[in-house]
């Protein structure tokens, strides 16, 4: 019998004992929802037409209501490397969806912007706002009632902290998080980093500058640093939110493909009402989020998490601060060092 580290059972109990009363209402409000809320089966007529009147391909079955149909709540857009490979998604995941009887629909999109592009410069400012807005519009993505189970698209900074607080709210709903992975590995950091330096000495002009950088950042895909984006991906699935194994797989290849059908195929398996329903407010407890907290100790992950992790936790009725990420960071041994934490990138991570 595997037993836990004593200060991870120590710090575990503490946040549930903390957590006792929101968590309970959490729970109380998830149940609620799941049996008195919005569901496709209490739409009116009129409601249910509107949901359905655009799947051409899709109608007759999602009339009948005797399948699942599966929400897709995306962050793409295509001046964003990281997002760039989602506009391919959404007709592949409703094939995917079809090999097992089910049905999918983009519910809606959210915002998605880049610290990388935004570092410096006033738009800087909107950053962390929106987190906000993403959750927002995941809300009102989901506010229909017309789905069972939900992928979520979304991989950057803000974004999937973002789309995890709305989807609380609708926490009743199994959910899957689908990444698209990491670009494949560019110019190395120490060259990057040396030609930096050089510019930085008024030896390198601006358009050698930014050849170094264009081959550092040359595709679509997540930058292939460990930041905030590579960090997401881990917590993710360190919590049970992705197919396991999802989250640095690069974009474009038949793996990728593979663990998007895999996505759909368990969304419609752990589907509301399905026999093996498995609610996301369910998945996202006191036990997730310690694991979260000790996957980005473990692979020194991004800090902005410390800001993160308890704005999703409070999305979930847990309580959790920064004396717990502190006392858990004695017992927790750091394993690897990725960039900017090390020479390794995170494919390298990944393949080790």
């Amino acid at each position: 019998m595997t037993t836990l580290h004593p200060t991870l059972a120590r710090v575990t109990d503490r946040i549930i004992e903390k957590s006792r009363a929101g968590r309970a209402r959490y729970l109380d409000h998830i149940a609620r929802e799941r049996d008195g809320g919005m569901g496709r089966e209490r739409l009116s007529c009129s409601n249910l037409a509107h949901g359905f009147a655009a799947a051409l391909d899709d109608q007759a079955t999602i009339k009948a209501g005797a399948r699942v149909n599966i929400g897709i709540v995306t962050a793409f857009n295509d001046m964003l490397s990281a997002h760039q490979p989602y506009g391919q998604y959404p007709p592949q995941l409703k094939l995917f969806a079809r090999e097992v009887g089910a049905t999918a629909q983009v519910a809606g999109g959210v915002p998605a912007m880049c610290d990388g592009v935004t570092q410096g410069q006033v738009g800087m400012e909107l950053s962390l706002f929106s987190r906000d807005s993403i959750a927002l519009a995941t809300a009102v993505a989901l506010s229909h009632g017309m789905f069972e189970s939900v992928a979520l698209l979304g991989i950057c900074d803000k974004i999937v902290p973002g789309l995890l607080i709305g989807a609380l709210r609708f926490g009743h709903l199994p959910m899957i998080f689908v990444p698209a992975g990491p670009m494949p590995s560019g110019l190395p950091n120490k060259e990057k980093q040396r030609i930096r330096q050089l510019a930085a000495e008024g030896k390198a002009s601006r358009a050698e500058l930014l050849e170094a950088e264009s081959a550092s950042y040359h595709s679509p895909g997540t930058c292939t640093f460990y930041g905030t984006a590579n960090s997401n991906q881990m917590m993710m699935e360190v919590m049970g939110l992705h197919v396991p194994g999802a989250a640095f797989v690069n974009p474009g290849t038949g793996l990728r493909t593979a663990m998007n059908r895999a996505a759909m195929h368990r969304l419609a398996k752990i589907a509301l009402n399905q026999p093996e329903e498995r609610p996301l407010g369910l998945c996202v407890d006191e036990r997730a989020i310690v694991n979260a907290i000790v996957g980005l100790l473990a692979t020194g992950g991004s800090t902005n998490h410390a800001i993160h992790l308890p704005a999703i936790a409070r999305a979930a009725g847990v309580l959790i601060d920064w004396q717990d990420f502190d006392d858990l960071s004695g017992a927790v041994p750091l394993l690897a060092r990725v960039y900017p934490g090390g020479a390794a990138d995170v494919n390298q991570f990944h393949a080790a």
